[in-house]
């Protein structure tokens, strides 16, 4: 068996990450002193498989998608990114695609807000990297793949997710990620994802279409937002939004008022984290 310079790259990305700085228990004896593969298939959301496979020289061409998840995993620098996509036989995505990297700052402000939710989304409003406590609030998203990790998607042709809407707040909330959408469009026209998402979208489903051909254009604003959750019960929650404009992200930040039931119950939520009550 012949080890890649792709493998060894990953190895040895991977031994320095602490599994503390990714969120990540440090307990149980270690060989070393950074990520197990396990532990990087679930933060890249791959299989364990799939991961020995591509340190051992068994796999040697990933997706595109699966080299910007193990970058962003990895916590790789803009030059240690562009690298990872050279070694698996990928030109680095350019000023034309949508970016979905994380920079060292934006991974830092992260690491300071392990017990708030926040989800990372790129321009066109595809889920790039969720906190443990936002997979705990909004749900699991670890075995979400392509089209699944889209807001968009999920809004008109997905099962939905948590929060609660009323009608007329799930119009304007399906006409916000239509408008979002569009603008994404604008600035990045020749992104083959994005185009497909937008082809997908207008095919499957006459709302968006409906929408889409509208061309209302609406600001994209935070909101006071009730999220039904299973185990916890209803939280009413401040959802912040946060846009890094040179990497073109847009974190969501849920905050709960100091003294509530609100507060209390994302408190017990950061004790259960995704785990079941049930059994």
């Amino acid at each position: 068996m012949t080890v890649t310079e792709l493998g060894q790259a990953l190895r040895r990305w991977r031994d320095r990450v602490e599994p503390a700085s990714a969120g990540l228990p440090a307990g149980g004896r270690r060989r070393a002193a950074g990520l197990r593969r396990e532990e990087l298939a679930l933060l890249a959301g791959i299989s364990v498989d799939y991961v020995t496979r591509l340190e051992q020289g068994r796999a040697a061409h990933p997706s595109g998608q699966v080299v910007e998840a193990l970058a962003r995993a990895l916590r790789l620098s803009g030059d240690e990114r562009a690298l990872l996509f050279r070694l698996a036989g990928l030109v680095p995505p350019g000023p034309e695609r949508v970016p979905a990297y994380l920079t060292p700052s934006v991974q830092r402000l992260l690491d300071r807000l392990v017990n708030v939710p926040v989800g990372v989304y790129d321009a066109g409003f595809t889920l790039l990297l969720a906190n443990p406590m936002y997979a705990a609030l909004m749900g699991d998203p670890s075995g979400w793949s392509g089209f699944e990790r889209n807001s968009v998607w999920r809004a008109f042709l997905g099962p939905g997710g948590r929060v609660r809407h009323t009608p007329d707040e799930l119009r304007d909330f399906r006409t916000g990620l239509v408008s979002q959408l569009r603008a994404a469009t604008a600035r990045y026209p020749a992104d083959p994802e994005l185009r497909r998402l937008v082809a997908e979208l207008r095919s499957h489903s006459p709302l968006f279409a409906g929408l889409w051909e509208e061309g209302t254009v609406v600001r994209n604003e935070g909101a006071r937002k009730t999220v039904d959750h299973p185990h916890v019960g209803a939280l009413t929650l401040d959802c912040d939004i946060l846009h890094v404009t040179g990497n073109d992200l847009t974190l969501l930040i849920y905050t709960a008022e100091p003294g509530t039931e609100d507060a209390e119950r994302l408190d017990l939520l950061a004790v259960l984290g995704t785990q079941s009550l049930v059994g």
